[in-house]
């Protein structure tokens, strides 16, 4: 998966990008049709705002998340994606089953 992390008013630091890598991660575990990930933090005044707009080989899933600490907005998105992610994924194995199972009785 490409992950590609932008800052706005705040500067990416390793550690940062480290946790953003291994939090993502977590998404890939659970669907391996990702392509690619941007990332985008931010800070405005006393909120901080992490959204991610994930591209999967069908389609594509945004989420954002704001809270008062940057790890717990990251922590918030990474939940919203991995349910989307998840929702996605039965979408498609769900289509697929049904369409098996009406094929078997005819």
């Amino acid at each position: 998966m490409q992950l590609s992390l932008t800052g706005h008013h705040i500067e990416i630091t390793p550690p940062l990008r480290a946790y953003v890598n291994t939090k993502m991660d977590k998404i890939q575990r659970h669907f391996d049709n990702v392509v690619d990930a941007h990332c985008i933090l931010s800070v405005e005044k006393l909120r901080h705002r992490a959204e991610a707009t994930v591209n999967l080989g069908g389609g594509r899933i945004f989420a954002d998340s704001v809270e008062e600490n940057m790890y717990a907005a990251i922590d918030a998105l990474v939940d919203k994606l991995d349910r989307q992610v998840k929702k996605y994924k039965e979408k498609l194995t769900d289509h697929h089953a049904r369409e098996a199972h009406r094929l078997s009785q005819t």
